[in-house]
C-alpha cells in the first residue's frame, strides 16, 4: 500500500541577519539532520515535521544561508511561499524597525499567505523592544509570539497558528513533542510570568496613529 504523501508547505523566514533564524529551526533537531543546500538562491532548506491530531505536517523551512547581509533575497526565495515568519531581536531596535520592509517584500511575491512575526532573544534581561513597542502585526494582522530560540521558549507556537490558518482547522493541536536540542539558556518561571504580563497589557494598549514613532 502507498504511503499518503505528507502535506508538506514552504515556509518563507525572513529577517535581519544575525536575529536568530538559523538557531531558531536548528533547534529542530530532525531538520538540521536533514537539511539541503541550494546554492541557486543561497538557501538553506529545513524540513520541519510535526504529528497533529490530524496527521503528518510538513515545513520546508527557507533559511537565507546569510544573503539577506547583501540587500536583500531575490524573488526566487519568495515564489511559491505558502506562509511565513518574520523574526527580529528585541535586543536590537533596528531589526524591529527593519520589520515593515521585510513584511513588505514577503506580501509583494506572496499575497494573502498566513505570516507569523516573532520577537526573538526574549531570554535576553536588557529587553530594547518592549512588548508595548510592537504594534505592527496589529496593523497588518499578522500573529506575533516571543520567542527565545536558545531556551526553546515558544518554539511550537508559530509553526501550530500556521498549520491551523493553512489546515483551516483551528482544533488542529500537536500530538507529539517535537526532538528540540536542549535549552542553551534557561528562562525562570518569574521571567515568563512577565513576558506574559507585558504581552497582555500591550494587546489591550490601543495602537498610536503615527507609525511607531516612539521606537
Amino acid at each position: 500500500m502507498a504511503t499518503p504523501e505528507v502535506p508538506t508547505f514552504k515556509l518563507v523566514l525572513v529577517g535581519d541577519g544575525g536575529t536568530g533564524k538559523t538557531t531558531f529551526v536548528k533547534r529542530h533537531v530532525t531538520g538540521e539532520f536533514e537539511k539541503r543546500y541550494h546554492a541557486t538562491q543561497g538557501v538553506e532548506v529545513y524540513p520541519l515535521g510535526f504529528s497533529t491530531n490530524y496527521g503528518e505536517i510538513k515545513f520546508e523551512v527557507w533559511d537565507t544561508a546569510g544573503q539577506e547581509k547583501f540587500g536583500g533575497l531575490r524573488d526566487g526565495y519568495y515564489i511559491n511561499g505558502q506562509c511565513g515568519i518574520i523574526m527580529f531581536d528585541v535586543t536590537s531596535r533596528i531589526t524591529y524597525k527593519n520589520v515593515p520592509n521585510w513584511h513588505r517584500d514577503l506580501v509583494r511575491v506572496c499575497e494573502n499567505i498566513p505570516v507569523v512575526l516573532c520577537g526573538n532573544k526574549v531570554d535576553v534581561k536588557e529587553r530594547k523592544v518592549k512588548a508595548k513597542n510592537i504594534t505592527f502585526h496589529r496593523k497588518k494582522n499578522l500573529q506575533y509570539y516571543d520567542i527565545s530560540a536558545k531556551s526553546n521558549y515558544n518554539f511550537e507556537k508559530p509553526f501550530l497558528w500556521l498549520a491551523r490558518k493553512l489546515a483551516g482547522n483551528s482544533s488542529l493541536e500537536f500530538v507529539a513533542s517535537v526532538a528540540l536540542a536542549p535549552p542553551e539558556v534557561q528562562i525562570d518561571q518569574e521571567m515568563m510570568n512577565k513576558i506574559q504580563q507585558d504581552a497582555e497589557e500591550a494587546a489591550a494598549m490601543p495602537l498610536p496613529d503615527e507609525d511607531d514613532a516612539d521606537l
